[in-house]
């Protein structure tokens, strides 16, 4: 497995700091080493936010992400922020609202209706957040399924069960039936 690198990135209010605590736990109920941190822009609404993540199967020497292996950016401003900070052979997930999608041939981008999906389908933008761990768990694997089940059901409020269940089933299914590829010289659909 390696180490593994995550920064998810938004505007606050989009539930990225619940998230990045729920792929946290979901690697330590696989027995994985992690390190979670956060940080808020000026409001807490609104403002900047991200969430990182580093899941490793050995020892962790440094708690910070400087190179991300994947980032997922639900906003423009957090994607032209921190998109300089994607590694080469990186993955950018990226909601389809961003229109300005970075010009890099050496990264591989899935442009996916998160938010959208997330309002439409479920009714309740609050839980794009969980519509997006399906998305990055389907590309990705780097916890069980069942471990992200379980951090998602051990986290939410009671009574959001079916809710939070059909988010994650929607993020899945928004990789499955991904009908898009980007790449630093714009998108096309296959």
């Amino acid at each position: 497995m390696g180490q593994h690198e995550v920064r998810l990135t938004g505007s606050g209010g989009q539930g990225l700091i619940l998230a990045g605590i729920i792929l946290a736990e979901a690697a330590l109920y696989d027995g994985l080493n992690v390190v979670q941190s956060q940080s808020y822009g000026p409001e807490a609404r609104g403002g900047a936010s991200k969430a990182e993540v580093i899941i490793s199967d050995r020892e962790i020497n440094y708690p910070k992400v400087d190179e991300c292996d994947l980032m997922l950016a639900l906003t423009q401003a957090s994607c032209d922020k921190y998109i300089d900070t994607l590694r080469p052979k990186g993955i950018l997930v990226a909601d389809k609202s961003i229109t300005n999608i970075p010009k890099r041939d050496d990264i591989t981008v899935y442009l996916i209706p998160i938010l959208e999906t997330a309002q439409k389908e479920l009714g309740k933008s609050m839980v794009s957040n969980i519509v997006a761990l399906g998305g990055i768990y389907e590309i990705t694997k780097l916890v069980t399924r069942e471990s992200l089940e379980r951090a998602v059901f051990d986290r939410i409020p009671p009574g959001t069960e079916e809710l939070n269940k059909k988010a994650l089933e929607e993020g899945y299914n928004l990789i499955r039936n991904h009908k898009e590829e980007c790449y630093g010289d714009g998108c096309r659909s296959n």
